[in-house]
């Protein structure tokens, strides 16, 4: 993964392409609100000013692991490495930064319990600047790409 010019990134993994909207998914006929994806570009032309920092800080994060689909589509931004594995949704004051892990974690930014499901837990993180994503944050958006591969 080099840059973030909304190009579409090699994933390492197999996936399927829905005709409809060109979206890339890990699994084939994956259910999915069938929307084309934006480039980088447009989506944060309309976004509040304190996302794309953060973004920035996950995407030079994400850049040292390997290759990453960015998809940003009207909610948010998906990462992808064979599934998805990590969202950014704008909010308000903050941006919600969610991951899976087969495990929960707890830190000064999950406010909310995070939401079991298939052996795994979605945790939202309130990632108000790029200053939040810190060494344990990274741990974990690591934990879940690595993880996001093994399961293909």
């Amino acid at each position: 993964m080099t840059g973030w010019s909304g190009k579409r990134h090699h994933l390492a993994v197999p996936v399927w392409t829905c005709p409809g909207c060109k979206r890339q998914f890990g699994r084939h006929k994956q259910s999915h609100e069938c929307a084309p994806a934006m480039s980088i570009e447009e989506y944060f032309s309309t976004g509040p000013v304190h996302e794309r920092p953060v973004f920035e800080a996950v995407a030079a994060h994400l850049d040292t692991l390997g290759d990453v689909h960015v998809e940003p589509v009207s909610v948010g931004i998906f990462l992808k490495h064979g599934r998805r594995f990590a969202e950014l949704r704008p909010m308000q004051k903050w941006v919600g930064l969610s991951f899976s892990l087969r495990h929960e974690v707890s830190h000064r930014l999950i406010v909310r319990k995070p939401i079991a499901y298939h052996g795994r837990y979605w945790h939202t993180a309130n990632v108000r600047s790029a200053d939040d994503v810190d060494d344990e944050v990274k741990q974990w958006l690591t934990e879940a790409y690595l993880d996001a591969a093994s399961e293909s």
